[in-house]
């Protein structure tokens, strides 16, 4: 068992809903969810359920499914609920180093290549 569980895994279809009632059901009631990859890949109201019957200790969430959450969703008014808006991993060297990839995959692309820096498949 975890008391932390993290995700930061991209979307793709073997991650969407991956932490669904099932496997917050497998989480001990001290665990926490740490979600910084893709909203999609939660189930929002089984997270919510979970929370709310006290199946798990809480969630950060950097991202959610919607981004950001809707205005009635239980997620804001959770107490043990921290929700950031997928800026949570961003820093003064990540943006330099987005620049630097946006501008290396834009010369790809003019030179007509199919692979990316950092691409995802």
């Amino acid at each position: 068992m975890a008391d932390f569980v993290v995700l930061t895994c991209p979307l793709v279809p073997e991650t969407r809903g991956v932490i669904d009632a099932g496997a917050l059901g497998l989480m001990p009631p001290a665990a926490f969810l740490v979600n910084v990859g893709r909203g999609p890949c939660v189930v929002e109201s089984a997270l919510i359920e979970a929370l709310n019957a006290g199946r798990i200790a809480g969630a950060a969430l950097d991202c959610t499914d919607p981004k950001p959450p809707e205005q009635d969703s239980a997620l804001w008014a959770m107490p043990n609920v921290f929700i950031t808006p997928h800026t949570g991993g961003e820093t003064r060297k990540y943006e330099a180093n987005v620049i630097e990839i946006l501008m290396e995959n834009l010369e790809r692309m003019w030179r007509g290549e199919a692979s990316l820096r950092n691409q995802v498949v």
